[in-house]
């Protein structure tokens, strides 16, 4: 007998009196000892984050670009020529990087 299971004497009973355990068995959940679930006050937020500045500077620099790139190509159709267009795409990046900078960026 071992933990008060299994019988007093294997003796006549058919069996050797070795005792295994069930490795199958689930037990149940007790749900009366469980904690409440935590309130949303005692963790910090994880889903949102502060961008970073480097990041945002850098996405700003990218749509500078990307709009330079797009009116040089509309400058070269209209058929200006390569100094006009060089003087009007420095006048351009000098008021696109002037212009004020906290604006979020456009989403994706």
């Amino acid at each position: 007998m071992y933990n008060g299971i299994g019988l007093q004497t294997p003796r006549g009973s058919g069996t050797n009196g070795y005792i295994q355990s069930n490795k199958f068995f689930v037990k149940p959940k007790a749900t009366s000892t469980a904690l409440p679930p935590p309130s949303s006050s005692s963790f910090p937020d994880h889903g949102s984050k502060k961008a970073n500045k480097d990041l945002l500077e850098h996405d700003r620099k990218r749509q500078i670009e990307l709009r330079l790139i797009v009116l040089q190509e509309t400058l070269a159709d209209q058929g200006y020529t390569q100094s006009e267009i060089s003087e009007k795409l420095q006048e351009a990046r000098a008021a696109l990087e002037a212009a004020p900078h906290d604006n979020p960026p456009d989403k994706r």
